[in-house]
């Protein structure tokens, strides 16, 4: 490929909607215009985190004039749906299992009618007792789906023949996605029961199938739009079905406009989460730190139906040795049914939660045999050519982990940042200090191989211009942006004269969702096999055109660049892009093509717990530093220093956006981003007010983003490899590097749930110093602590 092939690709080109959204003319749902006739779409829901239906009663509500008012009764397809199990009610029918569950939706002119309309809505309801806890559901068998194993070697003999073991349990929280656009839908009927809609959504294809599937339409007669989201997350991949398909159903009933859109704190309520875990786990350990064995137990809090919750605890299993060989595993997974909304995807799908607790084993290894966490790290991670099998069989090809290490935390200045932390710990008397370092892996493909595949339609106008449809979705993260450089890059054109259009099920079919970090991947080179298509068709004109100026070039030695069209071994002889391509339309050559493309390789049997689930691996690393005060246990990371291997970037700003942008979201779940429920199950932390997500002061004052140099990715697109959801998983170093910073107060557990807020903190540092004295006993005596350690404890011992 010759470097004018590359075009835009490697240049740091802004948004395409940057303007737009800095000028707030970037439309989103609530922005669309107002229909005539168009109505809102409200619901009114369950006062139960589990009962059962007695009475629906909507007798006052027929008699307010412009209100429309339907139950499942009226529902004129199936009323139940979901993802992969059909296991949801689109409005629910005998028994509610979470709070506010739609029972009844109602429709009118107005927000303030259909106000007033639901408080006359009456419902009488018998309360179930729910479940609301992991611990719960285990104890009462609710689980959804069987539990999934991965396992190797002999983990049981090689526990029970290790020198050292440890073992423990961490409960690690959701996360709310906080996307600045609720959950959004507008319904607009068509001729012969045909139904548009847009939606606010990750997954166009979902919407139309469920949206059918609801009404009892085909597919062909249902089409979803989606130009823009304000953020998703993965919050919008499977649960803006339910909107869109209340939205749809007022639509049809009525035949007239129907837009809902969610205020936040119902979003909050009614929507799912990341999944909350709890972890059991053990490992058996030499003395010089090297895991020989490893068991994992995961439960994950699926909330009322599947969603797509057993999807999330495989790629969990999956990512539960993060970068670590270890010979002999054993890891299951088991998703509880508790009387919660379903949780759902989360930008890391399952991948944060194993990592975290892998993290912890590394943690507590390091503490038992009083090592520098760095070492054990450095010693378990993933070699090149001998260690690099992962538990369920694949290789991992071009490993880059170990050089990522070395350099990091060369870089970074690790080494001599960590025995400053520890001398500023036996110093100060109201603060103390953490430094850590910890890695990722992260496997990039749907684990489910049907979704590895993509269309895209390129369409060439005669002036010259294009447009480009695609299945992924823009939800900020710069994927239109980067198709766009993509095709102008094929073409040698301006950008200005490649638009990315509305993605619409009209014009790609059967798409995958915008998830997995795959999009630009799928998209993109489903995108470039379209214009790779066209470029041969048009070649051939091109040489017509330079043959009138002498001799014919050879179609293999035509250049696409700078707007014209060239034979590299004679760039004297040009000819405009442009006019290559009116002269093809001319000559009635088809200006418009398909591309399709399905990532090679993927396969995994799940039940056997082994194949090659994951096209490629993205890798990175990042050493946090946090300041914590003795007093309060307020926490402020003051540093953070982050290295990734993203291969040859197609967009290095967009890149560095989603490397900073992942972590500081992913720095918000394991500190302050805590979901509090009441013991009816109500959802407490319901708005910004209630629910702290990271704020400008709370990223690094300094925050180093680095890319690997001389990295590659060749069995993929351009050299690239995905970005979107393995830097959220760096945000572990913060929480690990507070672990540090507690274990300076000389406190022996590194044992720290998720989030590791200021509350948990000040009670890790209040329980640690009530047993402090008997804890320094035990730990003297087994020959754990060296002079400075416990020079450092008297000395905080007298200050307190």
């Amino acid at each position: 490929m010759s470097e004018q092939d590359l075009g835009f690709i490697g240049e740091s080109i802004a948004h395409e909607s940057a303007r737009e959204h800095v000028r707030g003319s970037a439309i989103y749902l609530s922005d669309m215009p107002h229909l005539r006739g168009e109505l809102w779409v409200d619901f009114v829901g369950s006062p139960f985190a589990h009962g059962r239906i007695q009475l629906v009663d909507l007798s006052s509500v027929s008699n307010l004039p412009g209100i429309v008012a339907y139950t499942a009764a009226d529902v004129p397809g199936d009323n139940i749906f979901g993802p992969i199990v059909h296991d949801e009610e689109l409005l629910a029918t005998e028994v509610c299992h979470y709070l506010d569950q739609p029972i009844v939706v109602i429709a009118g002119a107005t927000r303030e009618a259909v106000e007033r309309a639901k408080a006359l809505v009456r419902i009488e309801m018998d309360p179930l007792p729910p479940v609301l806890t992991v611990a719960d559901a285990i104890e009462r068998r609710q689980f959804i789906g069987p539990t999934r194993r991965i396992t190797c070697g002999d983990v049981e003999g090689a526990l029970e023949s290790a020198e050292h073991r440890c073992r423990g349990e961490l409960n690690i929280g959701g996360q709310e996605h906080f996307y600045l656009e609720s959950q959004a839908a507008l319904a607009l009927p068509g001729e012969a029961g045909q139904i548009t809609v847009h939606s606010s959504t990750q997954n166009p294809t979902e919407i139309q199938a469920v949206v059918a599937h609801c009404l009892g339409l085909r597919m062909n007669q249902v089409v979803c739009v989606c130009r823009r989201m304000g953020g998703g997350f993965g919050g919008k991949e499977t649960q803006a079905a339910l909107p869109a398909a209340l939205a749809a159903l007022v639509a049809c009933k009525t035949h007239r406009p129907a837009r809902m859109i969610l205020d936040c704190a119902t979003d909050f309520r009614i929507t799912g989460k990341r999944h909350p875990y709890l972890v059991r786990y053990e490992a058996g350990f030499t003395s010089e730190g090297r895991i020989l064995a490893l068991k994992t137990d995961f439960y994950s809090n699926g909330g009322f139906s599947a969603d797509l919750s057993l999807a999330v605890m495989e790629r969990t299993l999956l990512h539960a040795e993060n970068a670590y060989f270890i010979p002999n595993v054993a890891f299951s997974g088991t998703v509880c049914r508790t009387n919660f909304p379903s949780n759902t995807a989360f930008r890391g799908f399952g991948g944060p939660q194993a990592v975290a607790a892998m993290e912890q084993v590394i943690d507590e290894v390091a503490a038992r045999l009083n090592r520098d966490p760095y070492d054990i790290r450095r010693l378990n991670c993933y070699g090149i050519a001998a260690g690099n099998t992962t538990p369920y069989g694949q290789v991992v090809g071009n490993n880059t982990l170990p050089q990522i290490f070395d350099e990091l935390a060369k870089s970074a200045d690790y080494h001599q940042r960590r025995i400053a932390t520890d001398e500023f710990n036996a110093r100060s008397r109201t603060h103390l200090k953490g430094i850590a370092l910890t890695p990722v892996k992260f496997g990039i493909s749907f684990t489910r191989r049907t979704l590895n595949q993509a269309n895209a339609l390129v369409q060439i106008y005669t002036d010259g211009t294009i447009q480009v449809s695609t299945g992924g979705t823009e939800m900020g993260q710069g994927l239109f942006t980067k198709i766009q450089q993509l095709v102008a890059s094929q073409f040698g054109i301006l950008l200005l004269d490649v638009m990315v259009m509305a993605v619409s099920t009209e014009k790609n079919n059967n798409t995958s969702p915008t998830a997995a970090s795959a999009s630009t991947d799928l998209n993109g080179t489903a995108a470039v096999r379209a214009c790779q298509i066209l470029r041969h068709r048009l070649s051939p004109i091109a040489a017509q055109l330079l043959a009138k100026e002498g001799v014919a070039p050879f179609i293999d030695n035509l250049e696409f660049a700078g707007g014209l069209v060239f034979d590299r071994f004679d760039q004297g002889r040009q000819v405009p892009f442009a006019s290559v391509v009116a002269l093809a339309y001319e000559q009635r050559i088809d200006l418009g093509a398909r591309g399709f493309y399905a990532t090679p390789g993927v396969d995994f049997d799940r039940e056997a717990g082994q194949g090659t689930p994951f096209f490629y691996f993205t890798n990175g690393a990042a050493v946090a530093e946090v300041l914590i005060d003795r007093f309060t246990g307020d926490c402020r990371v003051e540093r953070v220093d982050l290295l990734m291997d993203l291969g040859r970037t197609i967009n290095p700003a967009i890149d560095r956006g989603q490397v900073i942008g992942g972590f500081v979201q992913g720095m918000g779940w394991v500190t302050t981003e805590s979901l509090r429920y009441g013991p009816d199950g109500r959802l407490w932390s319901d708005s910004p007010t209630t629910y702290k997500v990271p704020n400008i002061t709370d990223v690094p004052a300094e925050f180093r983003v680095a890319f690997l140099t001389h990295a590659g990715n060749p069995e993929n697109l351009y050299g690239n490899k995905a970005v979107g959801e393995p830097p959220l998983l760096l945000a572990i170093s913060v929480w690990s590097a507070i672990k540090q910073a507690v274990a300076g107060a000389g406190i022996r557990s590194l044992r720290l749930d998720l989030p590791a807020g200021n509350e948990e903190i000040l009670l890790a540092l209040t329980r640690g110093n009530a047993g402090r004295e008997t804890d320094s006993t035990a730990r003297i005596e087994n020959g754990a602590m060296d002079d400075l350690e416990r020079r450092s404890r008297r000395e905080i011992l007298q200050g307190s």
